[in-house]
């Protein structure tokens, strides 16, 4: 289970004091059959959404809500556990050539927005899906995480890939580096973009391991 929720301020927005810069409620969940040393048969179950409202900058339009997608996806394939270079790249593989998506939109002034048809708050379809969980510690102090999600009905197709690059200065402070491309052909083209989304940010905090 990933929940992740920031906020932000922006001089430019007069209609909205805070804004959310990061909102994600998340959770996948495995059911894996060992076939051999490394791969299992796996059923996997993902469901994600967000907490807050996002509105459009000077605007009181709401672009995403709770619900509004929300996604839930089933697949049947096949996971690897990788361990590679002397176990600093770790992480699972699945490969799901049978995977059926369930996007629920709430609020029906969004339908459209996320590629359902007008009054409607379902669409579901069939295809195929490949996921991908990495931790790469490539230094003492350096970790550099990644999830790559990839799901197409050979009509459309969604791609997220996160990144998260972790710096621990010493064993309190740390710096973190996330960049977030994502790909929808399913949404309503932007005009400088086109189906590509781009988030990236980077932080300074405190955190404590045990």
């Amino acid at each position: 289970l990933e929940m992740k929720l920031g906020f932000q301020t922006s001089r430019s927005d007069s209609l909205h004091k805070l804004k959310t810069s990061s909102d994600l409620l998340r959770y996948t969940g495995k059911l894996g059959l060992q076939a051999t040393k490394r791969w299992y048969y796996t059923f996997q179950l993902l469901a994600y959404t967000q907490f807050m409202r996002n509105y459009k900058a000077n605007q009181r339009s709401v672009l995403s809500d709770f619900a509004s997608p929300a996604n839930v996806n089933v697949s049947l394939g096949m996971d690897y556990s990788a361990s590679w270079l002397k176990n600093r790249l770790t992480g699972t593989i699945h490969l799901a050539p049978l995977a059926y998506n369930l996007k629920y939109v709430g609020r029906l002034s969004l339908s459209k927005r996320y590629g359902l048809d007008e009054g409607r708050h379902t669409m579901h379809d069939l295809g195929s899906q490949l996921t991908l969980d990495m931790k790469w510690k490539f230094a003492d102090n350096m970790l550099w995480q990644t999830r790559l999600y990839s799901y197409t009905t050979y009509e459309r197709s969604e791609l997220e890939w996160e990144n998260t690059f972790t710096f621990q200065f010493n064993r309190y402070i740390s710096t973190k580096l996330f960049v977030y491309p994502r790909f929808d052909d399913d949404t309503n083209r932007d005009d400088h973009h086109g189906y590509w989304q781009f988030k990236e940010y980077i932080s300074l905090g405190f955190s404590y391991s045990f």
